[in-house]
C-alpha cells in the first residue's frame, strides 16, 4: 500500500521524495457540496520554496482537475474555466468527462492533464480542505482510485455507485500522469 502523509507535515519533517510523488488537494465550499480536487504527479524536484500559505515546487508536474457540482448550483451553465476563482478549473465542458449522479450532481473530470515544465504551487489547506502527499508504489493507480471513491462518497457526499464510477474514470486519466521515480 502506498504511503500517504499530509503534504505540509511531510515538508516540515523533510520526509519528501524529490524524485517523484503525487499530491492530492481538495477545496470544499463551506455552504454546499461543491468541491474542487487537484491531483498532481511531480518529478525531478530542483527546489521547494515555502511561503506563509503555500509551497512552490521548482519541478516538472502534471495536474488533473476534478469538479463536483451539486444539482442546485445556480451557475452550472457557465463553463468551469470562466467561473469565479473559488469555483473555477481551467477547462471547458468539452474538455471534461461529465458523470451525472443519481441525485443529479455532476462530477467533471479533466480528459487531459495540465502540464507544468518549470514550477507549480500548492496552497496550504484551510478549514476542511486537505493536501496529501502519496509516495510512489506499484499499485498507486488503484490506491488513488480507492482514495477518490472514498472522498467522493464521504467528503463530497456522492452516492456509493456514482463515486465508484467517477473514481474509475479519474483513474483512467490519472494513469496518463504516473511516472515511476528514477533512482540515481
Amino acid at each position: 500500500m502506498a504511503k500517504m502523509k499530509e503534504l505540509f507535515a511531510a515538508y516540515r519533517e523533510s520526509d519528501f521524495p524529490t524524485d517523484g510523488g503525487f499530491i492530492v488537494s481538495s477545496f470544499f465550499d463551506e455552504n454546499s457540496t461543491y468541491t474542487r480536487y487537484e491531483a498532481v504527479s511531480y518529478s525531478n524536484v530542483k527546489d521547494i520554496y515555502a511561503s506563509e500559505n503555500s509551497l512552490t515546487f521548482q519541478a516538472e508536474g502534471a495536474k488533473v482537475y476534478i469538479l463536483v457540482e451539486p444539482r442546485n448550483y445556480a451557475k452550472k451553465h457557465i463553463e468551469p474555466a470562466y467561473r469565479e476563482a473559488e469555483y473555477q478549473i481551467p477547462y471547458r465542458f468539452k474538455e471534461l468527462e461529465i458523470h451525472t449522479s443519481a441525485r443529479d450532481d455532476r462530477i467533471m473530470i479533466a480528459k487531459e492533464p495540465v502540464i507544468s515544465y518549470s514550477a507549480f504551487t500548492i496552497l496550504e489547506p484551510t478549514g476542511n480542505n486537505f493536501s496529501y502527499l502519496f509516495y510512489y508504489s506499484e499499485n498507486i493507480v488503484a490506491e488513488i482510485q480507492a482514495f477518490f471513491a472514498d472522498s467522493f462518497r464521504k467528503d463530497a457526499r456522492i452516492p456509493l455507485r456514482d463515486s465508484d464510477k467517477a473514481a474509475a474514470v479519474f483513474a483512467s486519466v490519472f494513469k496518463k500522469i504516473v511516472i515511476p521515480p528514477v533512482s540515481n
